[in-house]
């Protein structure tokens, strides 16, 4: 593996965080030697998270039946995966291993690289009975003689896993992994008398996946978890922690094993410049953790919401209307928004029902009965799924964005997310809206937490402790209305009721 180029430093070769369990014994240095013996040449840091990961208690069990690593990328982990499954397949006996990615090329290269390293080497190669790939998925099977093992490489969904007894799980891209992936894959381990599970990844996207809670068990010491983490300590929404991160070479060294063997140090110094990853060079080449959902409380003022509850509260004159739906598609929402005689903003939540199947034909009908100057839809939320539906019913983005028509879909950006949100907790801060005391929005508001979204922030689903449909309908009503009432031309009245 090692592959060193002309540059006289080399990247840390331990972790920021390192934390295992004590063992007495390790079956690294064999698993070590068998790579090498295939032309695979561990670097220094890639054995360490073997020799620690592999610990083993007095009796042969592993000291962590977890064991977690994070490395920026293209720094090599795939040499330690490679290195762990040729170990499992002709030394430690064990009967089924489990490879599974959150995309399917990337199941596929891992398997083309074992294969390789297998077909490359006589002595492994004849003790292979079969390579097969075939309905998604490809795999390695031992002979008889040579113990019988398996390799399977598949790329996660809810049911990937199940119906497998594995004795050890790679879970590669462990930043994609969701609860329910998880849920497929761990009960596979749960009658073997020796399991082993091992993930990698880099920091996710998402700062409400599921792999936060992965990191705060390793670098809590959680028992029986070893966890390595190359990832620098630093906060990506504090101006004075990105610059550092873009100039701070010995931090690009600590965080990065391969710089210096595998990575050049003239690569980082374009990958750091506002034309190369820009913002995201901290989270990509760094490691950088983005702040955890949910860290933060809500920003709305609940005292403050209740303040605004008007029960006749009635807007007149053009209305917009947006719909949103939960993450598990169990119930959705539809939301308006107006303005008052006075001036003040009108926010309602017009329906709200149990599935789908009933949003596209209430949307028509409140189209055709109000005629909004737009229609809300998050296309990057779970309601995107029905902009096809929705166009196919001739409610669709308008054709000339600079003159759209009544009742167009209004689509926002990532960053029109974001200022939504931060106008309407402004409106309620300032007191300049209206609602009529729902229930259902009250909820939402108690129970809504924020997530990080760029330099700012927006309603964090997955966080929160209660459906916020209701919310973010109503935030993307206003934010629709906002955007749109100039641009429409003629005036026009609707009634007051939603009936």
């Amino acid at each position: 593996m090692t592959s060193l180029l002309p540059d006289v430093r080399i990247g840390s070769q331990t972790p920021r965080v390192g934390r295992w369990p004590d063992y007495v014994s390790s079956a690294a240095p064999e698993v070590i030697d068998l790579a090498a013996s295939a032309g695979l040449h561990l670097d220094p840091w890639q054995q360490y998270v073997l020799t620690h990961g592999l610990g083993e208690q007095p009796g042969g069990r592993w000291a962590a039946m977890k064991v977690s690593c994070w490395v920026p990328r293209q720094n090599g982990k795939g040499g330690i995966i490679e290195a762990l499954e040729l170990g499992w397949l002709f030394l430690l006996g064990e009967k089924l291993v489990l490879h599974s990615a959150h995309e399917y090329k990337t199941a596929q290269e891992g398997f083309l690289r074992v294969k390789g390293l297998i077909e490359s080497t006589p002595d492994l190669d004849r003790r292979v009975n079969r390579y097969w790939q075939a309905n998604g998925e490809q795999g390695i099977e031992l002979t008889r003689s040579a113990g019988g093992a398996r390799l399977r490489f598949v790329a996660r969904s809810r049911t990937s896993g199940r119906g497998f007894s594995g004795d050890k799980n790679v879970l590669d891209e462990a930043q994609e992994l969701t609860a329910q992936q998880r849920a497929a894959t761990l009960p596979t381990l749960s009658a073997r008398p020796n399991p082993q599970e091992w993930f990698f990844g880099t920091p996710p996207d998402d700062p409400a996946a599921w792999a936060y809670g992965l990191r705060t068990d390793g670098e809590a010491g959680s028992e029986r978890m070893a966890h390595f983490d190359w990832g620098a300590d630093l906060d990506v929404t504090n101006e004075a922690d990105r610059r550092r991160a873009a100039r701070d070479r010995d931090l690009w060294y600590a965080c990065n094993p391969s710089l210096g063997i595998r990575i050049r140090e003239e690569t980082v110094i374009d990958e750091a410049k506002p034309s190369g990853l820009g913002d995201k060079f901290a989270a990509e080449r760094l490691g950088v953790w983005l702040p955890r959902a949910g860290d933060g409380a809500s920003v709305l003022d609940v005292d403050a919401w209740m303040e605004l509850a008007d029960e006749e509260s009635r807007r007149e004159g053009d209305v917009a209307f947006a719909l949103d739906v939960t993450p598990s598609r169990d119930a959705a929402c539809i939301a308006v928004y107006g303005l008052r005689s006075d001036g003040l903003g009108h926010l309602e939540v017009v329906e709200h029902r149990p599935g789908t199947d009933w949003l596209v034909d209430r949307l028509i009908q409140l189209k055709e009965r109000w005629d909004p100057v737009a229609i809300g839809l998050d296309v990057k939320g779970p309601a995107g799924s029905l902009l096809t539906p929705l166009e196919k019913a001739g409610i669709k983005p308008p054709e000339d964005p600079e003159h759209p028509r009544r009742g167009d879909l209004a689509i926002p950006s990532v960053q029109d997310v974001a200022a939504g949100c931060g106008q309407l907790a402004d409106a309620v801060r300032q007191g300049t809206l209206r609602h009529i005391g729902q229930e259902l929005l009250e909820t939402a508001v108690r129970g809504v937490k924020t997530r990080p979204l760029g330099d700012a922030w927006a309603w964090g689903r997955r966080v929160s402790t209660v459906d916020i449909s209701p919310l973010v309908a109503c935030t993307q009503a206003r934010w629709a209305y906002e955007t749109r009432a100039h641009l429409i031309e003629e005036d026009y009245d609707v009634a007051d009721s939603f009936g």
